[in-house]
């Protein structure tokens, strides 16, 4: 697979590319693209103080969704963050720690940027500025163009070190099965299962959770996810990431023999599953552009939406 340009930071689909794309008969799969209720919104702070195990912080909810100060629950296990990645500046652009977090894992609904190339990550930013990467219609992660035009090249390229000097976090764990809990799109586009619901068949879905959804709303770095993906998928995805299966060529030959990178071509073990899949949609389906998304068009352009499930699923799978 190519240098999965669009494969890692932050980004779905402007309103204008969704509507293009919608045009050539493009639907976006839910599972990839999970969106919050309109009008749903966090509930206000009501004083309850938080906090989370190995921190001795102690948090109310209006600190710890603060754009400006997110939580840092754990100093001590990562470098000084630089002030654009822990404050950001008011009123724009956000704290970077604030949806990518301190450790850079984030969320399944923002990026896993740890270990990134620093220079992959600069590119990113730049596409978001010039229009070649656009964002959700609605909600959270549409905020990357805003931000993008309002950071200065300095804070970019210190945020990017920052990101890059980080090791890779082994963040989702992938479960293959027929059944899945019956969930519901949270405040921040983030799918949670309902609390004492029920079990429903999987079909040709990824269903990726909070392995602690208390956790995963107070921005605990120490609360990862899992996937739940249908029985076979990921045979299938090592088939066809290792071979191409006459649909693309192989990815290793990009992105390494282990699907960890090679050179400024971004890793890809250990990441989102429905993150890498929304990157390849956007890329095939043209929300994702310029010269550098253009070199992962011509891999995708053949695959169908189980393709992308099981080689998305498959990269997820292994160790970072």
């Amino acid at each position: 697979m190519k240098r999965l340009i669009g494969a890692t930071l932050c980004g779905f689909l402007s309103l204008s590319a969704f509507e293009a794309v919608a045009a050539e008969g493009f639907e976006p799969p839910a599972w990839a693209y999970p969106f919050s209720v309109p009008g749903q919104a966090r509930g206000a702070d009501d004083g309850t103080i938080y906090s989370v195990e190995g921190s001795d912080l102690e948090l109310t909810s209006s600190q710890i969704n603060n754009r400006f100060a997110p939580p840092d629950w754990y100093p001590d296990e990562h470098p000084p963050m630089p002030d654009i990645v822990a404050n950001g500046r008011e009123p724009q652009p956000w704290a970077c720690a604030l949806c990518h977090l301190p450790n850079g894992a984030g969320h399944p609904e923002s990026a896993n940027v740890a270990g990134l190339p620093a220079n992959y990550i600069i590119r990113q930013m730049q596409d978001f500025g010039n229009g070649n990467r656009v964002s959700a219609p609605e909600g959270s992660p549409g905020i990357m163009v805003p931000i993008s035009n309002a950071v200065s090249e300095e804070e970019i390229r210190v945020a990017a070190e920052y990101f890059a000097s980080l090791p890779p976090v082994n963040w989702n764990h992938i479960v293959e099965a027929d059944m899945v809990p019956e969930t519901f799109m949270g405040a921040g586009n983030m799918r949670h299962p309902i609390p004492g619901g029920g079990m429903e068949p999987i079909g040709m879905r990824i269903i990726e959770l909070p392995t602690d959804s208390h956790g995963a709303e107070l921005r605990d770095s120490h609360s990862p996810f899992m996937a739940f993906v249908p029985p076979g998928t990921l045979a299938k995805g090592e088939e066809l990431a290792s071979t191409g299966g006459g649909k693309t060529i192989q990815c290793g030959i990009c992105h390494g023999p282990d699907l960890k990178g090679l050179g400024e071509v971004p890793s890809l073990a250990g990441r989102s599953p429905i993150y890498m899949a929304r990157q390849m949609f956007d890329i095939k389906h043209g929300a994702r552009k310029g010269p550098n998304a253009a070199l992962m068009q011509s891999v995708v352009v053949n695959l169908n939406e189980e393709d992308i499930l099981n080689l998305s699923a498959y990269a997820a799978s292994l160790e970072p």
